[in-house]
């Protein structure tokens, strides 16, 4: 071996040496987390739980408690509704909605463009009877408007469970579409549990 190959030998060695501890070195201890991080951390992921959590409630679903009767025996007073905003309402879904500033619960009879006529014992929707199951009889006495009512465009006819309360659209005429918060698609008895 000339003295060329052994310096080119040590020279490859050397830089083998420096390779295999160059990771060794790019590797840098972890810093220790300060409460502060810890802090702004938390305040980050509350921030975002709480944007989803308003996102949610405002324009997907809704959570009411129900304070009267109205919807008996379908809805209790005293039960916890969940509805959901987006849902394709039709005939015969409860919904919850606000008027004169309280919320209220009802069931869609007819649509914007629609013809109600009520009678005793039955009602009509276009001159066709409607098929429901409502266990209180419905009575046209003590209405607000006149029969037939011509449903106004962008509004709902809606019905109490309870048929002898009459706050509902035989009060109130059509509820616009823009006062429901959704359709009831759970409900959770709270009282007598």
């Amino acid at each position: 071996m000339t003295e060329n190959d052994i310096s080119a030998e040590k020279a490859s060695e050397n830089a083998d040496d420096v390779q295999s501890s160059a990771p060794a070195a790019a590797v840098k201890p972890k810093k220790k987390r300060t409460a502060k991080h810890y802090a702004v951390s938390f305040g980050i992921k509350l921030a975002v739980t709480a944007f989803v959590l308003w996102f949610v409630f405002t324009f997907i679903a809704g959570v009411f408690v129900c304070h009267t009767n109205s919807a008996y025996p379908s809805i209790k007073d005293g039960d916890f509704c969940l509805t959901y905003r987006r849902a394709d309402l039709k005939e015969g879904t409860m919904i919850v909605y606000k008027k004169d500033g309280k919320t209220k619960f009802g069931r869609v009879i007819a649509f914007g463009g629609d013809e109600v006529a009520i009678f005793n014992d039955f009602i009509t929707v276009n001159d066709y009877p409607i098929s429901e199951n409502a266990v209180y009889q419905t009575s046209p006495e003590g209405s607000a408007i006149t029969y037939p009512y011509k449903v106004p465009d962008k509004c709902v006819f809606v019905m109490n469970d309870f048929r002898s309360d009459i706050s509902d659209s035989r009060t109130y005429g059509g509820i616009p579409l823009k006062d429901v918060r959704g359709a009831v698609v759970f409900t959770m008895r709270m009282r007598g549990i």
